[in-house]
């Protein structure tokens, strides 16, 4: 691992503190961000290489707008065959090296009818249906889980109305996939309150809460959900449409790395 001991040895040097991973085709949001290393996640102990098509598969430490950052592009799905250790194993990775805030992108699909492909929405909770007893959980109560702060959905907020935009705040629903949801589930995903549906994030960001690191979380609507759009899903379409947001989410996230800490 000589490889990844060079790369930490650059990012102790640098002392990032904040981490952004990039979700499917939304590479293109990182065009701030001044590169000083990076190593292929196979170079790094606990991390394997993604194997999903728009998922780069590197970390890369070097500074956002001045800021000292982690650029984590791509990730590991559970759908791949990855243990949920593997899966959120670049969270423990930016905890060790030094990020004290993460912010997780994805591309979801739109439940909320106000979300049309290219818009984005800020994760202000996520409902967790990654097991097999998971829809009975939802039926015992609310069932949403909110390790996302506050204070940074705020500057999220805040940094688009600035811009004459508003940003709405919404209801993650995280799927174990690999397939596309069904109209039927989509139509008992909405009753349930979801406003976006997707494969990741939402143990990457309960990893994080529970290392102590600051969470922020953002949807790139790249569909309309199963049901709802009028037209087959697939992935093809998913890495289009995210280039639609790239960057109006590179300009977010630059917000959200300069925030204080």
């Amino acid at each position: 691992m000589a490889a990844f001991a060079a790369f930490a040895r650059t990012a102790a040097a640098l002392a990032p503190r904040a981490a952004v991973v990039l979700g499917s085709g939304l590479g293109g949001a990182a065009a701030a961000f001044v590169e000083r290393a990076a190593v292929p996640f196979g170079a790094v102990p606990g991390l394997v290489p993604p194997s999903v098509h728009g998922h780069g598969g590197t970390l890369a430490v070097g500074e956002w707008g001045g800021v000292p950052a982690l650029l984590v592009r791509g990730r590991v799905h559970f759908y791949e065959g990855h243990p949920w250790e593997v899966v959120t194993g670049t969270v423990r990775t930016a905890a060790e090296l030094g990020a004290r805030r993460l912010v997780l992108t994805n591309a979801a699909g739109g439940i909320n009818p106000a979300l049309s492909p290219g818009a984005l929405m800020a994760i202000r909770g996520h409902l967790k249906l990654l097991g097999p007893a998971a829809w009975r959980g939802l039926a015992a109560g609310d069932g949403s889980v909110r390790p996302y702060a506050a204070r940074l959905i705020e500057v999220m907020r805040a940094h688009e109305r600035a811009g004459g935009r508003e940003l709405l705040a919404g209801l993650y629903a995280a799927l174990t996939g690999p397939s596309y949801e069904t109209p039927a589930e989509i139509r008992a995903l909405a009753a349930c309150g979801a406003d976006a549906v997707g494969m990741s994030t939402a143990l990457e960001a309960e990893a994080a809460a529970a290392r102590g690191l600051e969470v922020a979380a953002i949807s790139c609507v790249t569909n309309k959900a199963a049901g709802i759009g009028g037209t087959a899903l697939d992935h093809a379409e998913v890495l289009t449409n995210a280039a639609l947001a790239v960057d109006r989410l590179g300009a977010l996230l630059g917000a959200l790395i300069r925030a204080p800490y």
